[in-house]
């Protein structure tokens, strides 16, 4: 049972700050304020999944993919919760971003072959769950790659201009449209006096928009869309993540439905709340440097994809989704950290095949 918990708290504390990312990488607001928004539409949309994601719910709950006898066996669900919330808790420690749905399937196969040998069904898994995890990434990139030029262009042709600031003095100073590389010093003039500005890095400079969108603020109008693309995101990440952890507590007949929806997004929400912080450094600013637009286009992007997904019960990650937006935008703008992504990439290979080891393991001990 704990395990099974585990595995919901851990989720939020991993995936939490998924949402807004770019929001704090961006520097559009603090670290408070950006864990209050996007936990607040995350448990919106872990509500709504009782509602819309019953395709989640029963796919999750291994159901086709072991024999009926098995899927009940306390001793199953036991070694797939282990398996996956070890799988979070190491990969939350190292502050890197993984995907729950790879760690429960991973458990899932791992439980399912310890317990049920020759009768768990590989091929429906993999036909079922691995093909839509990968394709959806992918799918987050070359969205990004596409859309990203086309909005840089209408906002070009709207006469809304980007312009960079730095830190002088405690005070942020427009220098110009255009943006200063990492560690490159500069000099303005403040009251008349030239001082020097710290060097244009992420705690330095940020960037933002001037001109007006029918009469208003081009900078407003962009923070509001920016806000609302991360609140859609964290929404539709609730709306994902909370049946795949419902489906265990459903299978033990701990609790009815709606119970475990409402108990698994507090789990998600509080998890979110205590221990997100490493995981958001590194989605927030160890992936790629990002303006405001670049945010936004990103967030829009993931919240689609995977909102559509939740509707029509394909299991995508949210994680993989997410991020694969970002890396498309670092990619199109030239600032990806490539060092990072590839850490990335690697902990996204190694999850599935950790969590079904663990998982396998651990039934193999209960054995």
């Amino acid at each position: 049972m704990l395990c099974l918990f585990g595995i919901a708290f851990y989720n939020g504390a991993n995936d939490n700050f998924k949402g807004g990312a770019t929001l704090l990488g961006s520097r559009t607001a603090d670290y408070p304020t950006v864990l209050g928004w996007v936990t607040l539409t995350t448990f919106a949309g872990s509500v709504t999944a009782f509602f819309l994601s019953r395709g989640l719910l029963k796919a999750f709950s291994g159901a086709g993919f072991v024999p009926a006898d098995v899927l009940h066996e306390p001793g199953f669900l036991a070694a797939t919760a282990f398996g996956a919330v070890a799988t979070l808790l190491v990969a939350t420690k190292a502050g890197l971003p993984v995907s729950t749905t790879h760690g429960l399937i991973g458990a899932l196969v791992g439980a399912g072959f310890a317990f049920a040998g020759n009768g768990l069904a590989v091929g429906r898994i993999l036909q079922k769950f691995l093909l839509p995890l990968l394709i959806s990434p992918l799918l987050a990139v070359a969205g990004a790659l596409l859309v990203y030029p086309i909005l840089r262009r209408v906002r070009g042709l709207l006469g809304v201009e980007r312009e960079s600031c730095i830190c002088v003095e405690g005070r942020m100073i427009p220098v110009g449209a255009r943006s200063f590389p990492e560690g490159e010093a500069a000099a303005v003039a403040v009251e008349g006096t030239v001082v020097p500005a710290i060097s244009a890095s992420r705690s330095g400079c940020v960037e933002r928009y001037t001109g007006r969108i029918l009469g208003v603020s081009a900078q407003g109008v962009l923070s509001v869309m920016h806000f609302l693309s991360a609140g859609a995101l964290s929404f539709a990440r609730g709306l994902n993540d909370t049946p795949k952890n419902a489906a265990l507590l459903l299978s033990m007949a701990v609790l009815p439905a709606q119970q475990s929806h409402l108990t698994v997004g507090l789990l998600i929400a509080l998890g979110g709340i205590v221990s997100p912080r490493r995981v958001a450094e590194t989605v927030s600013w160890r992936i790629t440097e990002m303006n405001p637009g670049q945010g936004f286009t990103a967030n829009s992007i993931a919240a689609f994809l995977v909102i559509v997904a939740s509707r029509w019960g394909v299991p995508v990650s949210t994680t993989h989704v997410s991020c694969g937006a970002l890396f498309g935008i670092g990619t199109v703008t030239g600032r990806a950290e490539w060092k990072t992504i590839r850490a990335i990439l690697g902990a996204w290979i190694g999850t599935l095949p950790l969590a079904a080891v663990l998982s396998f393991l651990f039934a193999s001990v209960l054995g």
